[in-house]
């Protein structure tokens, strides 16, 4: 995947992040949401656990039950969780009508649902991840209600 934006913009203070990843989002919204559904770390715990990741809502029920073994190394929690929220994220866009990917000015990517409610995605992943809470699947059904 070619996606010019991200050597100059790794290079960019906080806030010139925020606008160069919503410029990007702007300019190549599939591609941005592709990057965004990589998830290989959450990936790779699914798998070993022997779940595959299929984008779908019964995924994230799966994803629930599994046993948080990450818990013991707490420097992966924090990237496992920014995977689980771009998961999450990734289901939703798919699978909710008119839901799609934001970037606030501070270069946080949300949800922004068609009622035009946004969800801070990223951080109910990371929240999962640490504590198991909110569950993926519940924050799914919230965001497929509006």
């Amino acid at each position: 995947m070619n996606i010019p934006f991200l050597g100059n913009w790794l290079n960019r203070s906080e806030t010139e992040q925020g606008a160069g990843l919503a410029a990007a989002l702007a300019d190549d919204p599939e591609g941005v949401a592709e990057l965004f559904s990589e998830c290989e770390m959450l990936r790779v715990q699914a798998r070993a656990a022997g779940l595959e990741l299929d984008e779908s809502q019964a995924s994230l029920e799966a994803l629930d039950q599994l046993m948080p073994r990450w818990r013991r190394d707490p420097e992966a929690v924090p990237w496992l969780g920014n995977d689980a929220g771009f998961y999450l994220g990734t289901v939703i866009i798919r699978t909710v009508p008119g839901a799609s990917w934001r970037v606030w000015p501070n270069g946080q990517p949300v949800i922004r649902l068609a009622s035009g409610r946004e969800l801070n995605v990223i951080e109910s992943g990371v929240s999962w991840a640490m504590t198991g809470s909110p569950e993926l699947s519940q924050a799914y059904a919230e965001a497929s209600e509006g």
